[in-house]
């Protein structure tokens, strides 16, 4: 069966959430509710084969130039099929179709990140709403792993 991708909906968001669990468990990704989940309901990418979610990943938007991929995830199983790559690229679609300069994300990923074209950055370079947003939830925050990484559009 193939994978289509496709926005996310509001009835898609107790999969959505069941998917990341064990990511969200490890504390590989951030944990959100399914209110903020249906606030942001339209950044969302989903992954799928048939009726079942496989895969996700969302555009925050953050300045009218620069916008996150967040809460990349693809179901244990799947990963190393192109997925994420294919998430990223929707992703990176949707951000130039807006306008946007560039695109960061966060990760312990970032081999993967840097195969698609991202280059890291200092974390100090980060909005500072991000931090105080998203970063201060985290619960390795203020000791972080994660690599920032910028792809110009």
């Amino acid at each position: 069966m193939s994978v289509e991708l496709t926005k996310a909906r509001l009835s898609d968001i107790d999969n959505m959430q069941k998917l990341v669990i064990p990511e969200v468990e490890a504390g590989v990704i951030l944990a959100r509710s399914s209110d903020e989940i249906a606030t942001n309901i339209r950044s969302y990418i989903l992954a799928k084969e048939g009726d079942e979610i496989v895969g996700f990943c969302a555009l925050h938007i953050h300045t009218p130039s620069l916008a996150e991929i967040r809460s990349l995830v693809v179901k244990e199983g799947k990963r190393g099929m192109g997925i994420g790559q294919s998430l990223i690229a929707r992703a990176i679609e949707e951000a130039q179709m807006l306008g946007l300069q560039k695109v960061l994300s966060l990760t312990y990923k970032q081999s993967f990140f840097e195969k698609l074209g991202f280059v890291e950055i200092p974390k100090e370079s980060l909005p500072e709403h991000k931090i105080w947003a998203d970063c201060i939830k985290c619960k390795h925050f203020p000791v972080c792993n994660e690599v920032s990484l910028i792809k110009t559009l």
